[in-house]
């Protein structure tokens, strides 16, 4: 990431909407103990605009928030409240490496696919922002917390793969539509704009 007054103004614009989507109610619609969450859409857009370094950033910022809901702080998360109780070092890991990880990879995503074209590179990190934060945050939910009696319960007996798809279902389809669109329709525009720098070419 390119460390000009224009990157830094974007950065903290994108921190700004990252903390208002998971601080107030705008950003997350509870459906269970999961819910439907907006806040992967300023991390995809930063991975866009400003690269993985970006992307990190603000999953980052997406991560603590994240574990800080367990405790209250921002949109409370029935799930993390429980996990929290159960371990509060896991409950960090379990909230916060899914996050950063998936904006970090968004980074290296969209450099990767804008060879080839970069409006569709802007969908693919779109799409690949929900994907990769559901399928990293129940990964790791089942791998630190998989043998609790909470998670054992929520499983009810189904293999992992079943319990993922079974328990995500409609919220995760949502989050990936929501976020194709928005991030799509807002890189290109921001690449239109000339409000980002080209991606680099080997």
């Amino acid at each position: 990431m390119k460390t000009n007054t224009k990157s830094l103004v974007l950065l903290g614009v994108l921190t700004a909407i990252e903390l208002v989507f998971l601080l107030t109610p705008i950003g997350t619609v509870p459906i269970g103990p999961l819910s439907i969450t907006l806040g992967v859409i300023p991390v995809a857009i930063a991975a866009i605009a400003l690269g993985p370094v970006g992307g990190l950033i603000l999953g980052s910022v997406f991560g603590i928030m994240s574990f800080l809901q367990c405790i209250g702080i921002g949109v409370p998360s029935g799930m993390g409240a429980i996990l929290f109780e159960i371990n509060p070092f896991l409950a960090f890991i379990q909230r916060f490496i899914p996050r950063a990880l998936d904006g970090l990879l968004l980074g290296f995503i969209f450099q990767g696919v804008s060879k080839l074209n970069k409006e569709t590179a802007c969908f693919v990190t779109g799409f690949c922002s929900a994907f990769l934060n559901t399928l990293f945050f129940m990964s790791a939910l089942v791998l630190l917390f998989g043998n609790t009696e909470y998670v054992q319960g929520l499983m009810d007996g189904k293999n992992v793969i079943a319990f993922i798809i079974g328990f995500v279902g409609i919220n995760a389809v949502v989050e990936m539509v929501a976020s194709t669109v928005v991030v799509g329709l807002v890189g290109v525009a921001l690449h239109a704009a000339k409000l980002v720098g080209q991606p680099k070419t080997a």
